[in-house]
């Protein structure tokens, strides 16, 4: 074997031992059954524990740009209690092609909407033959423990609600719901800990306030602690305290899918070098006066976009958020290319290759874009999150795409495929997001993602790092390398009507 095949068989190796060990974890274990159907348009995901009579049920409710699958570790742990666990995906959500009425959960018919979709999934649970229609419980995330405890205040006969990161403790009343925890990670925002513990008053056997240590706001959905609080007080609930068995992990799906992407992200150097051929040239050289003129150039065209966003007609796009996203990238990304036309690039060119020819780009463009789309989607789908655009999400996703793609596009050629100067245009797009978050130009839920689009755009970076070696025209790279950071956006943020 020549030596520049010895990296790529290894590699291919390491791809297989880690994707079998991905797809071992994602397979999971235990007895439970599992079924999806759909009532009455909402998309609800049951989970029953091996027979043995009538069982308690509960309901589990997702949070803003969440799904019943990014819950599905809460029907794991739960059903291995003895619970039968229905999860829902709320209307613009996961699997759900209703759009949410408005941008925001909190106005009267988003509210109205998401209470319309809780009682299906309640009527349902009561409804289930290995059900005790009069032993129901709730627990909810972020904007579903705003909605479960909503409905919990509406319907007494609730017999316990978990409410986890509370954004709004405005309808708990003092009696009602009657029994109520809340779990607040240590990490979160200080107004999600004041929330808690305004719903935790008065204090008493029937409230309870647990701040998990060392999480945020979507890691608490994964803190075994999370887990072990709910079981133990849905059981008291219950009147069954011995009840609580031993946990299954609720990481192991999670655990499973970091795997399987791991994986996928190394196969990227074996399946473009049988693409593109051999590899032509090094990594990105690091030059820091060249980074300090780039993040100068940047952020007035980051802040530029940030600022027109807003008009643009691609606010008016059905994906909360997600509009003013493409708005941003795309002004940002155009407001670069004009730079390169004025002024040039950024950094000074890289020596010049031999690139790959025209039928090698024909045959590998399209393999290396389904590829990107198939490293992001099926581990995110099988251990995350609903990944797979449903309904007017397929046509979004070609927009959100295309205003990620300009920014990818014009980094790449103002700093001549320098994947550090790609980087720090990335920083500073990331920087003009949160700031527009900050400062009301855009809604505040982007503050709780941006580490996640923060890390989807180091991948990107990356990316263009290797494909540079393989000598991708600039194009290529954008197109593959926005993808990844594009899917996620257009596949989770609530589809609004």
């Amino acid at each position: 074997m020549r030596s520049h095949q010895k990296p790529a068989a290894i590699t291919a190796v390491l791809v297989l031992v880690l994707a079998g060990l991905g797809g071992w974890l994602l397979a999971g274990s235990g007895d439970a059954t599992r079924r999806h159907v759909v009532v009455g348009g909402v998309p609800l995901d049951e989970v029953h524990p091996p027979a043995g009579g009538r069982r308690p049920g509960v309901v589990v409710a997702h949070g803003f740009a969440g799904s019943a699958r990014l819950m599905a570790q809460f029907g794991d742990v739960l059903s291995a209690q003895g619970y039968v666990v229905v999860l829902l995906d709320f209307s613009g959500h996961g699997a759900n092609t209703r759009p949410l009425p408005d941008g925001t959960a909190s106005t009267d018919s988003s509210t109205a909407a998401l209470q319309r979709d809780l009682d299906v999934a309640a009527t349902h649970l009561r409804g289930l033959p290995d059900v005790d229609p009069s032993r129901i419980a709730l627990v909810g995330h972020s904007m579903g423990a705003a909605a479960v405890t909503r409905y919990a205040v509406a319907h007494p006969e609730v017999a316990a609600t978990v409410a986890i990161s509370l954004p709004d403790s405005s309808t708990v009343l003092p009696d009602r719901p009657a029994r109520l925890l809340l779990l607040v990670g240590a990490l979160e925002f200080p107004g999600f800990r004041s929330e808690a513990a305004r719903a935790a008053a008065p204090a008493g056997a029937n409230r309870s306030m647990v701040v998990v240590p060392g999480v945020e706001h979507i890691s608490i959905l994964y803190a075994p602690r999370t887990h072990r609080e709910t079981a133990a007080w849905l059981a008291q609930s219950f009147g069954d305290p011995a009840a609580v068995a031993e946990l299954p992990s609720p990481i192991r799906r999670v655990g499973g899918a970091a795997i399987l992407l791991l994986a996928l992200l190394a196969g990227l150097y074996p399946v473009a070098r049988l693409l593109l051929g051999d590899v032509r040239a090094g990594w990105p050289p690091l030059r820091g006066p060249q980074l300090g003129v780039t993040f100068a150039v940047a952020a007035p065209a980051a802040g530029l976009a940030a600022l027109a966003a807003p008009l643009l007609p691609t606010s008016r796009l059905p994906l909360a958020v997600g509009g003013y996203v493409v708005g941003l990238t795309g002004v940002a990304g155009a407001a670069l290319l004009g730079y390169r036309r004025w002024r040039g690039a950024t950094f000074p060119a890289a020596e010049p290759v031999t690139a790959p020819g025209r039928l090698r780009l024909a045959v590998a463009t399209p393999v290396l874009i389904g590829y990107a789309a198939t490293v992001i989607a099926v581990p995110m789908h099988l251990g995350l999150t609903h990944a797979l655009p449903v309904g007017v999400r397929w046509w979004l996703l070609v927009i959100v795409w295309a205003g990620f793609a300009v920014l990818a596009y014009a980094a790449e050629r103002v700093t001549n495929g320098n994947s550090l100067g790609v980087l720090a245009v990335s920083t500073v797009a990331v920087i003009a997001l949160t700031g527009a978050a900050v400062v009301g130009l855009t809604s505040g839920f982007v503050l709780l993602v941006v580490p996640l689009l923060a890390v989807l755009l180091v991948w990107q970076a990356g990316w263009s790092a290797l494909l540079h070696r393989f000598a991708a025209p600039p194009w290529l790279i954008a197109l593959v390398g926005s993808l990844v950071v594009a899917w996620p956006i257009a596949t989770t943020l609530p589809v609004i009507g």
